[in-house]
């Protein structure tokens, strides 16, 4: 018997088993209260459904349940007192930067939201008995309640930043990082350790080399799917407001906090004397007297918008840049949290858009970079070629079909 091990492993193990298709089949997604997080799985599960699969989703119930379609099975997995915090967690969080917002991912979020759904999970998967569990990246509990059970599980990896190793310049941290799973498998009588954000059966990355880079050294279970779009229509939308001329869409996705209010400024200042038209995803108090060809919505549907529009201001959210790329609109970035800095600079290195700084970008900087890629030039052309790429990777049918491999 070979020794165990008592240290997480870094990334590139060797790799993991496949399967033969069997059919049909049992799937559990296991999410964290993340929109960005639970939205590629919609489109997963909603795949698999459609093949004849049955497919059930874990974790916090109020996050879930408004991104699914009615009738879904999901199995609350964040009972007690961390789903009450949730809501200051996700504010404080929302303030931090750099090495401080990762700490506080791992030590506030990650780690405590593992402990609270594991008795969760346990139960969904006693009660559902899947054949595969498919475990978000920040979702401890999954990997080891199906380990406990002897069952195949799949990584979610909703963000391309992991795969760049964004932190292999500061070695320490990265062993800190692999120190919390250690804890967390060994408080959870687990004591051969994994890195339990690579699955060692299946790693389901929700984009392509076009934007993460060279892929070429990974192992056959990392699988760059590309994005699995499926982020519901959100309430109704003038499009007679929509007059012809280029649109941009300008959103900060939902963990920005008062912070935004100074962007979102610049912006509209930004927009002003530009012969353009702007969408801008937020409370409308939160923009202050916008000019004529400013539109505030609290709510859009990003997808059927994305199909009108010439070009998109963003944070550097996973989903937004994947579902941006994915109508080939090149970008402007404004990373604000520690994954975003290096989704922007995935874009900028394949050419398809700019970065400016969130939190101190002035109206004239942010003027010129929104002009420069809404120019038909080499930034549009670079986000088509990424575009091309997610198309020829499959998406959710793609994630489907290796799914089915390993069930």
């Amino acid at each position: 018997m070979s020794a165990r091990r008592r240290t997480v492993p870094s990334l590139l193990d060797d790799p993991g088993i496949r399967r033969a298709r069997t059919s049909p089949r049992r799937f559990l997604f296991a999410v964290p209260p993340l929109a960005g997080h639970i939205n590629p799985t919609v489109a997963v599960g909603a795949e698999l459904a459609r093949r004849g699969h049955q497919v059930a989703w874990t974790g916090h119930r109020p996050s879930i349940e408004p991104l699914l379609r009615s009738g879904s099975r999901i199995f609350n997995a964040t009972e007690g007192d961390f789903g009450r915090r949730l809501p200051d967690i996700r504010n404080d969080w929302s303030g931090l930067r750099g090495l401080a917002a990762l700490r506080f991912l791992w030590e506030e979020f990650t780690v405590p939201l593992g402990h609270a759904m594991m008795p969760g999970v346990e139960k969904a998967i006693d009660r559902f008995h899947p054949d595969v569990v498919v475990a978000d990246q920040l979702v401890l509990a999954a990997p080891v309640a199906a380990r406990h059970r002897e069952i195949p599980w799949a990584t979610s990896a909703t963000t391309s930043s992991e795969f760049a190793r964004p932190l292999a310049g500061m070695p320490k941290v990265e062993q800190w990082i692999r120190d919390q799973m250690a804890a967390f498998q060994l408080d959870h009588g687990i004591d051969d350790l994994l890195d339990l954000r690579f699955s060692d059966h299946l790693v389901l990355i929700f984009s392509t080399g076009a934007l993460v880079g060279d892929i070429s050294f990974f192992p056959d279970r990392f699988a760059f799917v590309g994005p699995a779009l499926g982020r519901p229509a959100t309430g109704p939308f003038p499009w007679d407001w929509l007059d012809g001329r280029p649109a941009a869409l300008v959103t900060l996705g939902t963990l920005v906090g008062s912070s935004g209010r100074r962007f979102l400024g610049a912006a509209a200042d930004a927009v002003r004397e530009l012969d353009i038209q702007a969408i801008f995803v937020a409370p409308p108090e939160t923009v202050a007297d916008p000019p004529p060809n400013v539109l505030v919505r609290a709510h859009v549907p990003q997808l059927k918008l994305l199909e009108r529009v010439s070009a998109v201001v963003c944070h550097g959210g996973h989903n937004t840049v994947s579902e941006s790329l994915s109508q080939g609109l090149p970008l402007v970035v404004a990373p604000i949290l520690h994954d975003n800095s290096v989704v922007a600079r995935q874009v900028e290195a394949a050419g398809a858009g700019v970065c400016v700084r969130f939190g101190r970008v002035r109206p004239d900087e942010l003027r010129t970079a929104l002009a420069t890629v809404l120019a038909d030039g080499p930034h549009r052309a670079a986000a088509e070629r990424v575009r091309e790429s997610f198309a020829a990777a499959g998406g959710a049918a793609e994630a489907a079909d290796r799914l089915e491999k390993l069930a």
